[in-house]
Parts: C-alpha cells; sequence; structure tokens
C-alpha cells in the first residue's frame, strides 16, 4: 500500500502519455475498469502477441471468456475475441476486484502473486499456460525463489513450452507441468487486408524496430535498384521519429519515400507503415523479412512463427533470448550482425517455413475439466 501511495504522482504522470492513457487510468485508478462477469474462463495476457496466441484455445473452448491485458494493442485485440476484455488491476485492488470464476488461464511470464492468491481463495482452477523462462531471466528468479514458490503454491496446473523450461520451473516450486511446446505454434495466421506487390520488386520489410535499430540497420542496408523497403516501428508513439529517419535516408541515397497513412498502393522505394495491426498483410507479400528487437541488447527477440508461415527469408540479430523456443521451431532462419547484411542479401538465401506445430487438446482438456 506504501508503495502505492509513494508511486501516485509517477502513476498520474504516465497516465498523460498517450501509450498509457488507458492502461494506466484503468489499472492504477480502476476507471472504467469494473469488475468481470463471474464463472466463465478467465485468460491473463499481457500483450498483442500473447492475446493472438490465445485466440486458438478460445476458439477450440467454444464458452464465453473473459481477457484481462497489460497493454492498449493486447486490449484492441483482446477486443476482437470478446466484449468482457479489462486491464489488470494494480495487486492491492485484487482482493475486492476479482469474482469468482471457472478457471484461470495465466500467459507465460505473467506471474502476479494476488492474481494467482485470490482466485485460488475463491475456489478458480488456476493454469500457467505456455510458461517460460528465458537464460536472461532465470538468475533473477533463482535470486527470488523463495517468492516464486509462494506464487506456484496457487497454481494448480502448468504447460510448458519446453524441458528446459519444465527443469527450470520444478525448481522453483512448480508441480503438476505438461511440456505442450509453444502454443503460438498453433495458429493459422491470416492476413486482415490486401496489398498488391510492386511487379518486379523483392519487398524487404524490417519488422517490429526498435529505438536506435532503425539507423543501426539502414546504415548496413545497401538498397538494390529491384528493392522496395518497408519500415514497422514495434511501437505507434515512435512513427513520428522513424519518419524523420526514413526521410533523411531517402534523400541521402535519392529513393522515393511514403508513409502509409498518405498513401497505401506501394508506390514508393520506402514505405512507413505508420499503422497498426498491417505487418501479418506485408508478411503476405515480402520476401525477406529483417526481424527486429534482436539487433540491440535488451530485448530479446520476436516471434519469427507470422513471416515464416507466409515462407518469408527471415533474418534477425543475434539477441533473441526470449523467442528461443520458437526459433527452434522454424527452419531456415538466418542470424547476423548487422554489419554483415550486406553480403548476406546477395546471396541465394532459403525461405523460411514452420517445422513444428502442437497438439491443443490437452490443455482444452485440463480448462473443460472443472
Amino acid at each position: 500500500m506504501l508503495v502505492y501511495i509513494f508511486a501516485l504522482p509517477y502513476f498520474i504522470y504516465l497516465g498523460f502519455k498517450r501509450k498509457y492513457k488507458d492502461s494506466i487510468p484503468a489499472r492504477f485508478f480502476l476507471h472504467k475498469n469494473s469488475f468481470f462477469k463471474s464463472n466463465r474462463v478467465w485468460f491473463h495476457a499481457c500483450s498483442l502477441g500473447e492475446v493472438k496466441s490465445i485466440k486458438p484455445v478460445i476458439e477450440k473452448l467454444n464458452t464465453k471468456v473473459n481477457i484481462s491485458v497489460i497493454t492498449n494493442t493486447g486490449f484492441s485485440e483482446a477486443k476482437k475475441i470478446t466484449d468482457e476484455v479489462r486491464f489488470l488491476p494494480y495487486e492491492i485492488f485484487h482482493p475486492f476486484w476479482q469474482k469468482k470464476q471457472k478457471v484461470l488461464v495465466v500467459m507465460e511470464a505473467e506471474l502476479w502473486y494476488m492474481l494467482f492468491l485470490i482466485a485460488k481463495r475463491k475456489g478458480d482452477k488456476t493454469i500457467l499456460l505456455n510458461a517460460r523462462i528465458s537464460d536472461k531471466s532465470y538468475k533473477s528468479y533463482k535470486r527470488f525463489s523463495f517468492f516464486y514458490k509462494k506464487i506456484f503454491d496457487n497454481i494448480d496446473e502448468v504447460f510448458a513450452q519446453s524441458k528446459k523450461d519444465k527443469s527450470r520451473l520444478e525448481e522453483l516450486g512448480a508441480k503438476n507441468i505438461t511440456v505442450t511446446g509453444n502454443i503460438k505454434n498453433s495458429t493459422c495466421f491470416s492476413p486482415t487486408g490486401k496489398y498488391i506487390k510492386p511487379d518486379g520488386k523483392r519487398v524487404i520489410v524490417l519488422a517490429s524496430t526498435h529505438e536506435d535499430e532503425e539507423y543501426l540497420l539502414l546504415q548496413n542496408l545497401q538498397l538494390q535498384k529491384e528493392d522496395m523497403l518497408i519500415v514497422v516501428p514495434r511501437h505507434p508513439e515512435r512513427f513520428e521519429k522513424v519518419d524523420k529517419i526514413l526521410y533523411k535516408y531517402s534523400k541521402d541515397f535519392d529513393k522515393s519515400y511514403i508513409r502509409l497513412s498518405y498513401n497505401d498502393t506501394l508506390q514508393s522505394d520506402i514505405l512507413l507503415c505508420d499503422k497498426m495491426g498491417e505487418l501479418i498483410n506485408f508478411y503476405e507479400i515480402s520476401d525477406i523479412t529483417i526481424l527486429g528487437g534482436s539487433f540491440i541488447d535488451g530485448i530479446g527477440g520476436h516471434n519469427p512463427l507470422e513471416p515464416a508461415y507466409f515462407e518469408n527469408i527471415i533474418i534477425s540479430g543475434e539477441y533473441i533470448f526470449n523467442q528461443k523456443t520458437l526459433f527452434d521451431d522454424v527452419a531456415n532462419i538466418y542470424i547476423s550482425k548487422a554489419e554483415k547484411l550486406p553480403r548476406l542479401l546477395k546471396q541465394d538465401l532459403k525461405r523460411s517455413f514452420i517445422k513444428n506445430t502442437i497438439d491443443l487438446e490437452p490443455i482444452i482438456k485440463s480448462i473443460n475439466k472443472v
């Protein structure tokens, strides 16, 4: 409680930022964040990728669900699945905010102590789904193993991504663990719109790029006459900054440049995707995807399954510690430093594809067994 009180000014400050204008008031002040309907299956997923990955599970359940999230993009995606969507409140609100549900299903590493504790006290079955512990975070988990044991005391069943994850989870006190693989592998990806690929062009997508990555990658890209470059920043609040970077780059190298919001005909050498939800549509027409979040340390890479599903050639940086299990499930991913991109792009590269898919039935049976 004291932590919350002292942090209030910071929460209020964040609430004025566009990125947090909905989530901060909802999570820390319960603004427009009422109780869920009771006795449903409640899924908690952090952000956009996790929400997308639970959709096949929900479709197989054929029941009404609640979904809680952390991010604005996750909220928007969850709204496509159910009207019962909420931002997960700060932990001090859980004792009176949570209502009894049939099952609580929590995604990956969202190990919120009060969330599980209150759910168990109200008689919910609790499941940790798609559980993983990355190499980078493993030491931190071990350091606070006493705390995580208390969390796992309130989790009935765990579905882990790999045998390594299972072993690490057992060290932290998790029980009743089943290795199912990564449920993101069960997803079939469908474009939400249609773009016409320019005739004779090799389309290269810089996907989900982060701060400093655009500049780093552009420094090392040598676009050929037949190349079209599409840049898709990870976070919408960076669109304006990336626009300035690409405008300067286009002038320096005498390339035509446009923003997608200004013209969506793809008739330029360089395009900034400044609309959300369009990346999957560009994967459908692209030849090469350079996955961001992996060329600078600290982020841990991004999901390669979508571009692999559309058989893009996938190039990634070396910092992929958050996505290792997914990378293992995709054939022909090229790991490269940014400075080696020019030589790599001149080679005859093989297209990527998904090697492994998973069976969701053990998960469905567990959720239904209440």
